[in-house]
């Protein structure tokens, strides 16, 4: 069992909370039984980190005190299990429904958007460069494990929307100004939706490279939370 804060393994651990470590070394770190068990699932799991002596796995285990649990973890009362784990490695396919998301900054609305992308079917989820880091550790815990069924790219929208097109896939943009109400937009076989910025909404020139905008009608207020507006599209257009 690892007892020490110190001990040179626990710090190399902890060192991917900072997403420079995580790009460098490929890997990311889960905490919670359910998203250990999702990961080792997915053949994602490389170590194990646990206070629980009688836990087993296929893959490496840690043993550690709750000292070196609570230096680990993120939360102020930590579950007994961690994972490191090796970064998702998907590419852009051609598919009926994808969702792109361009500079979503907040981690709780990236992860509810990610979780609810597959709860209603979606494809795939493409990611601009600049959105919150994907294995934050609160993007994590929101996804409650769709991080690991869903696939997930990075990639510059500005380079996957042509390809989109290219491949026959209808893309609308959301926007409050110069849209189409979302119910007079058709649902085609092929389409991908792009939801911007909590602040800013799209980019101008991703909005420019969109063959249609929409907009949801709401009473009252000026705009809705970006997760819920991205629920409403996916759910509206979803593959029944």
């Amino acid at each position: 069992m690892i007892t020490s804060v110190n001990n040179p393994r626990i710090k190399e651990i902890n060192a991917l909370h900072k997403k420079k470590q995580r790009d460098e070394k490929g890997l990311f770190l889960v905490e919670g039984k359910h998203m250990v068990e999702e990961a080792i699932k997915h053949n994602l799991a490389i170590t194990i980190i646990t206070t629980d002596q009688n836990y087993q796995a296929d893959c490496e285990l840690l043993y550690v005190s709750d000292a070196v649990m609570h230096k680990l973890a993120t939360t102020k009362t930590p579950q007994p299990y961690m994972a490191v784990c090796k970064k998702l490695a998907y590419t852009y396919q051609k598919q009926q429904r994808s969702l792109l998301l361009d500079c979503i900054q907040d981690p709780g609305n990236l992860g509810t958007i990610l979780r609810t992308a597959l709860a209603l079917g979606y494809d795939q989820v493409i990611l601009s460069p600049d959105t919150v880091d994907l294995y934050n550790e609160k993007v994590l815990r929101a996804t409650q494990g769709a991080i690991f069924r869903l696939p997930i790219i990075v990639e510059d929208l500005k380079t996957i929307i042509p390809q989109l097109k290219q491949d026959g896939v209808e893309v609308v943009g959301t926007a409050l100004r110069n849209a189409k109400d979302i119910h007079d937009i058709k649902k085609k076989d092929y389409m991908a939706f792009v939801m911007g910025n909590e602040g800013n909404g799209m980019h101008d020139e991703i909005a420019d490279l969109c063959d249609e905008r929409l907009y949801i009608p709401i009473n009252n207020m000026e705009s809705l939370n970006v997760g819920i507006a991205a629920a409403i599209v996916m759910y509206t257009y979803r593959e029944e």
